[in-house]
């Protein structure tokens, strides 16, 4: 029961655990044996007290039977720990926070307690979520990244050590390491998920973004965590859409896909083009021509240039009493974004926001625009997370994105599909994706064990 519960999708779980033919405190058994036995190859946890995890657990299973309708009961989730939670610590990938603990949780934590689910613990983030390593390694081949900065999220999921996991997305941090670790990766539109109480890095485009192994597991958990909240100016007081049934639902219609290699088709590695070529010969009746903006070249530098000024104010006081224990590609960044001027910052929003409408009104012509996650497979070594450059683009518009486990490189490790679609089109483009996920992988994603592949 264990090793079957352990492998569960997250509706799975939860469909056992409504009828009470699995607890909640059984099912955290199956998964922290799962853990003990593959922790110290993937290494994806900052924090994490069993005990704590079966109290969770306990008090979900004393509960009146009719408490088991709630969306997550029982359901562990993992929390990327830039994530402010009031019972573990938050040290957000840094020494300098070496021990700090939050006094309450953040909003999104908030909501997922209410709706029922075990916090299993705080998930490995590169160093204050921007691109130095942290601990974690890839589960498919240990002596490969998971990508980062969602680093331990995405693993832990990969993995089976959880259904489900929450990371968050400046630039590439939760469409590349779903890439890497073969898992769906889901980067709603900006401002669908509250922040307050997650880290501040760079506001203008900072989301938090969740993993799974199933697409409808993903819209379950996005859609309990979305909504407004006062304490972040970037949501907005509108109703949620029904992001699982949406996505449960069959298309229409064919569903139209845009085709799009993309402007740094030179970068994407060469097995990876390959892969997308056989990829494009059997979506052929799907695909339809896509353009970008004509501006959007222009993209990357302006996405930077705000970001990079931006981290280096919500990390000035890291900066001022502790440079030395940042890592040089950190430092950088403050230090180059603290010669951007006023204006040059607010220039480079108002050319990105014109772009963002330009990129809606192209994406209204399809359901979705099928693109590379990443510019290859999981590099080897542990000394990058790899870089984002697939997904700027799409992030600096705050459009939603999805990254499916559907492809392998020549190294045999997973290789991302990317869809894209309109900003506030996440319902029709997670239904867009589980179709692509049941017609081109009925099979689903298992989790993997790397310490059964070394025994």
């Amino acid at each position: 029961m264990a090793a079957d519960a352990a492998a569960l999708t997250a509706l799975e779980a939860r469909e056992r655990l409504r009828a009470g033919t699995l607890t909640a405190g059984g099912y955290a058994d199956a998964l922290l044996a799962r853990i003990g036995r593959s922790e110290p190859a993937v290494q994806a946890w900052a924090a994490l007290d069993a005990a704590h995890v079966r109290t969770q657990a306990a008090a979900l299973d004393a509960l009146p039977p009719e408490a088991r309708g709630a969306p997550l009961f029982g359901l562990p989730v993992g929390l990327k720990d830039i994530v402010d939670t009031a019972d573990l610590p938050t040290e957000n990938g840094t020494v300098l926070h070496t021990g700090r603990q939050p006094r309450r949780d953040a909003v999104l934590v908030q909501r997922l307690r209410a709706a029922g689910a075990v916090v299993m613990g705080k998930t490995v983030t590169t160093e204050l979520a921007t691109y130095a390593p942290g601990k974690t390694r890839n589960p498919h081949d240990t002596a490969h990244t998971p990508g980062g900065s969602s680093s331990g999220s995405a693993a832990a999921v990969a993995a089976g050590h959880v259904p489900l996991a929450v990371g968050t997305q400046t630039n590439g941090s939760v469409i590349r390491p779903a890439s890497f670790c073969g898992v769906v990766g889901v980067k709603p539109t900006f401002g669908r998920i509250a922040r307050t109480g997650v880290l501040v890095q760079s506001p203008n485009f900072d989301h938090v973004g969740v993993f799974a192994r199933s697409v409808p597991d993903a819209a379950l958990l996005a859609q309990v965590l979305a909504g407004a909240d006062a304490g972040d100016p970037a949501t907005a007081l509108r109703a949620t859409p029904p992001l699982l049934d949406a996505c449960l639902q069959p298309p229409p219609a064919p569903p139209r896909l845009g085709w799009f290699p993309g402007p740094f088709r030179d970068r994407v590695a060469a097995d990876a083009r390959a892969a997308f070529e056989r990829l494009r010969e059997r979506l052929a009746p799907h695909l339809v021509a896509f353009e970008l903006p004509a501006d959007a070249h222009a993209v990357v530098a302006d996405h930077r240039l705000v970001m990079e000024a931006e981290i280096a104010g919500s990390f000035d006081a890291e900066y001022e009493r502790g440079r030395e224990h940042l890592s040089a590609s950190l430092r950088g960044q403050i230090e180059r974004g603290r010669q951007t001027s006023a204006v040059a910052h607010r220039q480079a929003l108002a050319r990105l926001a014109a772009y963002a409408d330009a990129l809606d009104a192209a994406l209204a012509q399809v359901d979705a625009v099928l693109t590379p996650a990443a510019l290859g497979t999981a590099p080897a070594g542990l000394a990058s997370t790899g870089d984002p450059l697939m997904c700027t683009l799409w992030t600096a518009a705050g459009t939603p994105a999805v990254s499916l486990p559907l492809l392998a490189g020549a190294d045999g490790l997973p290789l991302g599909v990317q869809l894209v679609a309109a900003r506030d089109d996440d319902a029709r483009l997670l239904r867009t994706a589980r179709w692509l996920m049941d017609t081109l992988r009925p099979g689903g994603v298992a989790p993997v064990d790397p310490a059964a592949a070394a025994a």
